[in-house]
């Protein structure tokens, strides 16, 4: 049986011949550690690539910086941030899942030109660009909203956007390789000739105002470091809380819903499977960068060539790969302090409606899981917000109530759940009107 990184070479050799890349650097990952990495062609695993949309990760990993300082609220129209935005109505949440309807790039023909408007300019041109869909309707990709995002975290933070993405993310992080447009080594970008083997050498361009929705180079070093960050966040940068929300499904991207969109970040269902990610396209460069949070195990694809319709597909499949190689370590049980008195009474078994769910004490955490539920499903779990009272903060009715009721004598008697009752014993509904719901003998 050949080794893991015998299979991960093969995929991605196998994926470099058949697309005709000029060259293709490729990487595994696991927590935050690179556990294979190789580079075939003319680039080297030290080159810098331009990785285009995995930019916008970023950008809404700032968005959720300054949400959770509360300097803004996902809920609110860009209008509040951008007065001077023609198209103030879309809210931040559908700009960052691209189901705002703005047009999809910023005003005139710039992919014709490649001549991107700067700062002042966009801003200045905003009455021209069109809502070509009414906000929420579909998923409908924008590279103007992404910029639009860009201008907003500068306005909110009082930085410059690139500073703003440097301090708070490549900093502290070490993303060292990771800069705003092209530093040596950089990568060339190419174009590759449909009917011959020839290549020719696509322009280095000048990103002009661009920023929120692109512009970075990067590493597969680099880049197996956010995404494994992306897996499991430091508190000191971004609450985990906040990451896991930009992994939750806002819109579907595909019918067949196997592509779909959270808050910044793409979303691909693969079986059971879902992965997260980004991937990136630019004249010259394409990248992507896909994992599964679960297992904190992912993978990083960059080349330098125009078009390449299996980037997508050799992604998610050596992400697959390296799930099955590199199995995790089986972490020991280890023995945790007994919950506070107030929750004793609270675990064990609840029904509900006939259906049984078991109430546990996790992790310094009281959590419920239906007793159906795979093992593999995340349970829901409460924060305490008041006596006898604690809020559903992630997994199963998220945001809803859950109320203890005790008689007389301090003993818990019910729980009430997003408004439904919780006995220890399965209970028929009670019956609307006295004296019905009784078999009839007669």
């Amino acid at each position: 049986m050949p080794a893991p990184e015998e299979r991960f070479r093969r995929i991605a050799a196998e994926a470099q011949a058949a697309g005709r890349l000029p060259s293709l650097v490729a990487a595994v990952f696991r927590g935050g550690e690179v556990a294979w990495s190789d580079a075939i062609g003319l680039a080297d695993a030290q080159q810098r690539i331009a990785i285009a949309s995995i930019t916008k990760t970023f950008t809404a990993s700032a968005v959720m910086q300054l949400r959770d300082a509360g300097l803004l609220d996902l809920e609110d129209p860009l209008s509040r941030h951008l007065p001077e935005a023609a198209h103030g109505t879309p809210t931040i949440r559908r700009m960052l899942a691209h189901a705002s309807g703005l047009q999809r790039e910023p005003p005139g023909e710039v992919w014709e030109t490649l001549d991107f408007p700067g700062e002042a300019e966009l801003l200045e041109r905003l009455a021209e660009a069109e809502q070509v869909l009414p906000p929420s309707t579909a998923w409908h990709y924008s590279n103007l909203a992404y910029a639009l995002l860009g201008h907003v975290v500068a306005r909110l933070s009082g930085m410059p956007f690139h500073d703003y993405i440097r301090e708070r993310f490549h900093v502290p992080l070490g993303l060292e390789h990771t800069t705003w447009g092209p530093s040596d080594p950089a990568a060339m970008p190419y174009f590759v000739e449909p009917y011959t083997d020839a290549v020719r050498r696509e322009p280095v361009l000048d990103l002009g105002g661009k920023g929120g929705e692109s512009g970075l180079y990067s590493t597969v070093g680099d880049l197996c470091r956010w995404g494994a960050f992306l897996c499991d966040p430091g508190e000191s940068i971004l609450r985990p809380e906040s990451v896991a929300e930009m992994h939750d499904l806002q819109v579907m991207a595909e019918p067949d819903w196997t592509v779909g969109w959270g808050l910044g970040i793409e979303l691909w269902r693969r079986g059971d499977r879902i992965f997260g990610g980004h991937t990136g396209g630019f004249p010259g460069f394409l990248s992507m960068l896909a994992y599964s949070r679960k297992e904190k195990i992912g993978s990083v694809v960059l080349a330098n060539t125009d078009t390449w319709p299996e980037l997508m597909k050799t992604g998610l499949t050596l992400t697959e790969a390296a799930l099955e190689e590199l199995v995790p370590d089986i972490d020991p049980w280890t023995p945790e302090e007994a919950p506070p008195a107030e929750i004793e009474p609270l675990l064990g078994r609840w029904w509900a409606e006939g259906s049984e769910w078991v109430f546990s004490w996790r992790r310094g955490k009281l959590e419920a899981r239906a007793a159906s539920a795979p093992p593999e499903r995340e349970p829901s779990v409460f924060e305490q917000e008041g006596v006898d009272r604690y809020r559903t903060v992630s997994g199963s009715e998220r945001g809803e109530l859950l109320r203890i009721v005790r008689d007389d004598d301090e003993a818990v008697t019910k729980l009430y759940w997003a408004t439904y009752p919780f006995t220890r014993t399965p209970e028929t509904f009670p019956s609307a009107v006295p004296g019905e719901g009784e078999p009839d003998h007669g």
